[in-house]
Formats: structure tokens, C-alpha cells, sequence
């Protein structure tokens, strides 16, 4: 271990010296890659850490509000208020109830308000306040002055009686409408449980400082559940950008090369069958269809299932065909039955057995009788003419439903 002042080593002063030379070697090399001045608020690429789009979230100020500290925008009022303000002041100053106004913020009508601090109205704020009741004529006169004065200068009291005295009335002054702000209008945000004035900032991409400005909130930036926060409007001279890039169509302002199959064709290919000896033929067998006659019912139109059976939801199939395609029996058997269902769609039910029954609907011009004979494969009705043509196909023991394809080929 080693003590003392290491002013008197040679060695460990030049030891010290080394360390602080290389501890500088990362920084300096940082400040040597940069091509510009030394950007002290980071807004350059230093270290992938920029700071670019928040200098360029440069927004504008909040307008100025009127005599009765009222913002007027096309759609929605705010108030803002002076120095010592409740929410009871603010809306006897604007001619709103206080109830209303509260009630509408989240706020009671005795809490105290900062300067600045934006309340959002409920509805538009009379273009004037009414007086109190018997103090001002329609015409807008002080009732309380005049009668002051009419009993000042009564006979009574007047130097010369019988003289008539003249008083000078000050005129009304006329009631100003609100002027309504030019331009964008600020986006109104209800704040929500667990906001803050942070996510909102980031939220809408604007600085909280400036939010923070334009509702009057404290140092703390502190809002609450409930209250109505103004987004200040985006500078658009200062977030423009300096010119504008030309763009040009795809293409344009190149040559198209020539394709090398326009400059040389392609040889001409010979398409001749090849020969092939007869004898060289292999002998195929093909067999005879798998149980055409065996299977317990046929087919009764050539088409494709576009349904299968599913007890309880669809208790047959559905076939699609061509549209007018020929219904057939699917066995031998008797018509027991032709009917309509609640579209007034035929439909044909024929007996095989005591028990078995096929069930043939979106049938027409039906070919048969109640009561006739028909044979297995006989044309008994055709499909509907019209587009997507479908004939549903049943097969029943007694009441029960039955899956059609184990007994069709």
C-alpha cells in the first residue's frame, strides 16, 4: 500500500496523469465526430438519443379571453380565472349556475382557483348579465341614480324653488357578443382515471409545460379525474419544414430499357407429337362402378354437397346442381305425400318401407302424384331455375332423422 503526497514520485504523477489522458480519450472522441458545433440539448444523433421532435412540438399561445374572462370557440366556451376566483365568482361573472359549472368540472363551488386556470362550460354563456331586479329600466338606466338624484334636487331641498333641475344621464353601454376564435380549434380532453398530465402531453405530442400553460395548471403539474384540459394548437410556422421535395411519377425521367427477348426471338421450338409403338401400351383395367346397384339409394340429383348432416341443425344434405337439373327417386317406392314449406316451396315425400322415407325439397315442376309408384332413378320433380339451385335430401326412420350418406352410392 502505498502513502503519502504523490508529489514526490515521479512515477505515480506520470501514473496519474496516463489514467485522467485515457479516462478523456472516449469523450473527446465522441466531440471529434461530430461535424458541427457542440450540441448541448442533445438535439443531434449523439449516442441515438434525440431530442428533434420535441424542439420542433412548438405550439402557439392561448388566445386572450374577453372581459368576463370568456374563450369563444366555434364549438365550446371556456372561462379563465383571476387571481383569488372560485368556481362560485367565475360563473356570476359569466351568467352561468354555479351548480352547473361544478358539476361539469368535478369541482365545488367554493374550491379555489389558480390564475389562468381554464373551467369548459356546459353550454354557451349569455351575451349579457341580467341586473338586479328593479334596479335598471329595459333601456339599461341606473333606477337607483336617477331617484338618488330626483330627491336631491327635490323643491324641498332644491336653492330655488320652483327651478327645475336637469341631469346629464351617462349613455348605455351596448352589449358585446362574443368573439369567436379564428382558425383551428383546440381538441377538449376529459381527463380519465389515471391520466396524468405527462401521458396526455405525450398523448397528443405537445410539451407538458405548454399544456400546463394553457390550463393554468400549478407547479406540480397536478390534474384531476373529471377536469377538462385544453391541447394547445401546434405552431405551423415554426414545425414547417424549410421546402418541399419535388416528386415525380414512377419512372419518369428514365430511359426504359429495351427487354433481350425484343432484340433477339426466341428459337422456334418443335411441338411434333412423339411417336409411340401401339404394342408399347400398358393394359389398364377399369373396373365397373363400385356398387351402383348395391348401395341402399341413389343419388337423387348430380351436383355437390355444399351441407352435411348434422342432427338437430340440418337433418339432411344439401346438394348443389345446375339450375332446372332433374330430380330422380332415390328407390322404388310410393309418393306419400307432396307439400309446400313456409316459402311456398314444394316439397315431395316418398315411402320405401313401413319405416324408411325420402324427403326432397326446392323442388318444381314436380312430375308426380300423390299415391303414384316410381321406380329408383325415375325424374320426379326438377330444381328451381334460378342461380345456386340446392336440393336439400332427407332420409327417415319413422320421425327420426337419418345421415343420407352411408346410404347413398
Amino acid at each position: 500500500m502505498i502513502t503519502g503526497s504523490m508529489t514526490g514520485s515521479p512515477t505515480l504523477r506520470f501514473t496519474a496523469r496516463r489514467r485522467v489522458a485515457l479516462s478523456t480519450l472516449p469523450l473527446l472522441a465522441l466531440l471529434a465526430a461530430c461535424d458541427g458545433p457542440l450540441d448541448y440539448d442533445l438535439r443531434g444523433q449523439i449516442g441515438g438519443f434525440n431530442t428533434t421532435a420535441a424542439a420542433q412540438a412548438a405550439t402557439t399561445n392561448r388566445p386572450a379571453a374577453d372581459a368576463r374572462g370568456l374563450i369563444t370557440y366555434p364549438s365550446y366556451q371556456v372561462a379563465v380565472a383571476e387571481r383569488g376566483d372560485t368556481v362560485a365568482d367565475v360563473a356570476a361573472r359569466i351568467g352561468l349556475p354555479v351548480a352547473e359549472i361544478a358539476r361539469f368540472n368535478g369541482m365545488q363551488a367554493g374550491d379555489p382557483l389558480r390564475k389562468g386556470e381554464i373551467l369548459a362550460l356546459p353550454r354557451r354563456a349569455p351575451e349579457s348579465l341580467p341586473g338586479t331586479p328593479g334596479s335598471t329600466s329595459p333601456g339599461g338606466v341606473d333606477i337607483a341614480s336617477l331617484a338618488g338624484s330626483a330627491i336631491d334636487a327635490s323643491p324641498a331641498t332644491s336653492p330655488n324653488p320652483g327651478s327645475v333641475t336637469t341631469t346629464n344621464l351617462q349613455p348605455t353601454i351596448p352589449d358585446t357578443p362574443a368573439t369567436v376564435q379564428a382558425g383551428p380549434e383546440p381538441v377538449r380532453h376529459k381527463v380519465v382515471r389515471g391520466e396524468t398530465a405527462y401521458t396526455i402531453s405525450r398523448l397528443y405530442q405537445v410539451p407538458v409545460k405548454s399544456l400546463a400553460e394553457w390550463n393554468g395548471l400549478g407547479s406540480d403539474f397536478a390534474i384531476r379525474e373529471g377536469q377538462h384540459l385544453l391541447i394547445p394548437l401546434k405552431d405551423q410556422q415554426r414545425s414547417r419544414t424549410p421546402e418541399t421535395l419535388a416528386t415525380t411519377a414512377p419512372g419518369e425521367g428514365s430511359a426504359t430499357p429495351t427487354p433481350p427477348s425484343a432484340t433477339k426471338p426466341l428459337p422456334d421450338e418443335d411441338l411434333a407429337p412423339a411417336s409411340v409403338a401401339s404394342q408399347n401400351l400398358p393394359t389398364v383395367d377399369v373396373p365397373s362402378p363400385s356398387r351402383a346397384s348395391e348401395s341402399a339409394l341413389a343419388y337423387p340429383v348430380q351436383g355437390k354437397i355444399v351441407k352435411t348432416y348434422a342432427k338437430g341443425r340440418n337433418d339432411g344434405i344439401d346438394i348443389s346442381a345446375a339450375s332446372g337439373a332433374p330430380v330422380k327417386a332415390a328407390d322404388s317406392g310410393t309418393v306419400a305425400a307432396i307439400t309446400k314449406d313456409s316459402q311456398n316451396i314444394p316439397i315431395i315425400v316418398i315411402r320405401h318401407d313401413p319405416q324408411l322415407l325420402t324427403i326432397y325439397a326446392n323442388v318444381d315442376k314436380i312430375l308426380v302424384s300423390k299415391g303414384d309408384r316410381v321406380k329408383r332413378g325415375q325424374t320426379i320433380a326438377h330444381l328451381q331455375e334460378t342461380d345456386g339451385a340446392t336440393l336439400h335430401f332427407e332420409v327417415r326412420d319413422g320421425y327420426d332423422s337419418l345421415d343420407p350418406l352411408p346410404y347413398l352410392n
